[in-house]
């Protein structure tokens, strides 16, 4: 189990080296995460490589018996290169190159980013690659964030050209029909007249902005790929990882794709940022957690675990005293298996000096130092349990292309599907029933209930694997605006929505609509929900039913002829259809049927009360987190505000 600091030595006077090791270790560390960021201290004039930095700093740590994970630097190119190459830099929405100065400023599709990364990871890698202290090999750092994800240029725009000719092999007459380009007379004579989604008056054709979203994902991917293949080359058998950051269901690029390249998928995880007047709550640091560890449906690390506030420009909330600890102890309780804290020190120069650390700028070890060392000393009694596997039946599975195709078109200005998707995991979560969130090309495979929350795209492999499911014994819960498009994000012409499953959810969707706020509506109990009421918005399917049985129905005046949620039988398994947006009770009310029906047990706390348990029969442990900033009650034990507890069960 590596448990450590993010250290960025390049940062400080070589005099503090020793003492900033020594403390590392006082922690409880046993290793350190280093040089992601830093190419132009690896190579300050092209073609002339010096890591001798690095190997100073190496061989202190394995002094004070330290190990080293170990980034390669593509993630922070040099001026010089910039400079020199100009093509490398990224550009906005409207043709504004984006300036060197910030982070991920290049543009995916640059030959030049190509050539010039391969020339410093190879140096790098090979010079390190029989260092017994690097343990782990970090692939850039957070891939595709901050808006890196998009880039308008013209080497984007032949690129983009190119994926559409090698799609439709060349045929731009396929183009033309598989997109319905005689709408707005968009027919298209030669692929290098398509023109990539900037601005335009109204929008887009939806598919083309589709085809754009796979082609921006693969862009990163293939970049992802490359390093992985060099770096691999290389080294050989040693841990290869990525350190994603939040926010992954909003990105443009399907993380779930990087993670098939690498060894262990590592988690920057930040409850709490800049602006942010207080953390985001607990469900759903526990859903991104959980979204995390189902990339490769593994174990994950932590590689940035905040301790202090956090902000570049705007500083952010200070986590309470034991908070982070406990949002720590909240990472290990969902999987992950290593954890480092961002950042050793906090920094004096630079964009973040109010990313606080471990030690504050005035290096003194005062409360959150000894609340890391009491973290680490903890843990690490616990490392057998903690290195298990997680086991869940529920599976909340997510889609690129769907996510895609909301941010495409919204349909709802209310309507986000990760926050939908997050409600129907806080079903479970507040009853403590582990969750796995994957991709839609994962087996389903040892799960009994299966989520597929807005999967507007239908398609025709998922929904022959849904039906296996289910027929097989499993329970399936689809919702509103699922299976609604077809692969390439156009309506399907004489099929009844939702597409593939009508005559199997016994369901037909008539007529739709999409609400604000404020216009909500009631549901009304049928059946086994008799005598109970809910609220509905956000948006809405009327549903005609053939041989289902009806959970709600709609209570307007106009619309109480048409079905709200409605369940069928099939086979051994059952699958609900959800029509519309419900509030908290109704969906637990759902939830709870069926987990009963599963025989899912379940351990309801006190609200803020997490409970998690960890290992297999010879080495179960539970893990106990307070949320509250308050005391709370958990069986016998009395918990104080942001508790965290671990014992042998």
């Amino acid at each position: 189990m590596w448990l450590g600091v993010d250290y960025y030595p390049e940062q400080w006077d070589a005099s503090l080296l020793d003492a900033d090791l020594d403390t590392i270790k006082e922690l409880g560390s046993n290793v350190i995460r280093i040089a992601e960021f830093s190419w132009h201290l690896m190579e300050k004039k092209e073609g002339q490589y010096d890591f001798s930095f690095f190997d100073n700093v190496i061989e202190h740590a394995k002094a004070k018996g330290l190990k080293v994970i170990m980034g390669t630097p593509t993630a922070t190119i040099p001026a010089w290169l910039a400079k020199k190459e100009p093509s490398i830099l990224s550009e906005f929405e409207g043709g504004k190159k984006r300036s060197f100065g910030g982070r991920h400023v290049f543009c995916f599709n640059s030959p030049v980013l190509y050539e010039y990364s391969e020339k410093i990871i190879r140096k790098l890698v090979e010079h390190y690659k029989d260092e017994e202290a690097v343990v782990a090999w970090q692939l850039d750092n957070e891939i595709g964030h901050e808006g890196s994800d998009v880039c308008y240029c013209q080497q984007c725009q032949k690129a983009f050209q190119e994926f559409l000719r090698d799609k439709f092999n060349g045929d731009i007459h396929k183009l033309n029909d598989t997109y319905g380009t005689t709408f707005w007379s968009q027919e298209y004579n030669e692929f290098d007249e398509i023109p990539t989604p900037m601005e335009t008056i109204t929008t887009h054709n939806p598919a083309l902005r589709l085809d754009w979203e796979r082609f921006r994902s693969k862009s990163i991917i293939d970049f992802m790929y490359f390093q992985a293949d060099l770096v691999r080359e290389i080294v050989g058998d040693k841990l290869i990882i990525h350190d994603f950051p939040g926010g992954g269901l909003g990105k443009h690029v399907d993380y779930s794709k990087v993670a098939k390249k690498i060894d262990i998928v590592a988690y920057n995880n930040y409850p709490v940022w800049g602006g942010q007047r207080e953390p985001i709550a607990p469900h759903q640091i526990g859903f991104a957690l959980d979204y995390m560890r189902g990339l490769k449906k593994q174990n994950f690390w932590i590689t940035e675990a905040i301790m202090g506030a956090q902000g570049h420009d705007v500083t952010g909330y200070s986590p309470r005293p034991n908070q982070a600890k406990m949002w720590s102890y909240q990472g290990f309780a969902h999987g992950c298996e290593a954890m480092m804290y961002f950042r050793y020190r906090g920094a004096t120069k630079g964009a973040e000096q109010f990313c606080y650390g471990v030690i504050d700028a005035d290096n003194k070890k005062r409360r959150k130092f000894y609340e890391v060392q009491s973290c680490f000393n903890e843990i690490s009694k616990y490392e057998t349990a903690l290195t298990k596997p997680v086991k869940s039946y529920v599976a909340i599975v997510y889609d690129y292309d769907s996510l895609a195709a909301f941010r495409i078109q919204r349909q709802s200005i209310l309507l986000d599907p990760a926050v939908e998707m997050e409600k129907y995991y806080k079903s479970f979560y507040d009853v403590n029933v582990p969750v796995d969130i994957i991709p839609e090309d994962v087996s389903f495979e040892g799960y009994k209930i299966v989520i597929l929350s807005q999967m507007i795209i239908e398609k025709p492999e998922m929904t022959k694997r849904v039906k296996e499911f289910i027929k097989a014994g499993g329970t399936v819960v689809m919702t509103y605006r699922s299976a609604v498009k077809d692969i390439n994000n156009n309506l399907t012409f004489g099929e009844m929505i939702p597409v593939g499953y009508s005559d199997f959810a016994g369901v037909s969707l008539v007529e739709t609509e999409s609400l604000q706020e404020g216009q909500n509506f009631p549901v009304v109990g049928k059946g086994i929900m008799e005598g109970k009421v809910g609220v509905g918005g956000i948006f809405r399917d009327m549903l005609e039913v053939s041989d289902c049985e009806v959970l709600y129905s709609y209570g307007d005046t106009f619309y109480n002829e048409y079905a709200a949620v409605t369940r069928k039988k099939q086979g051994d398994g059952m699958i609900y259809y959800v029509g519309c947006g419900l509030d908290e009770a109704t969906i637990n009310n759902i939830m709870n049927q069926i987990m009963t029906d599963n025989n899912i047990s379940n351990e309801p706390t006190n609200e803020g009360v997490e409970v998690c348990y960890r290992g297999d029969e010879e080495t179960k442990v539970r893990m106990i987190m307070n949320h509250n900033g308050f005391e709370v009650k958990y069986g016998d034990k009395m918990l104080a505000p942001y508790a965290s507890i671990i014992e042998p069960v």
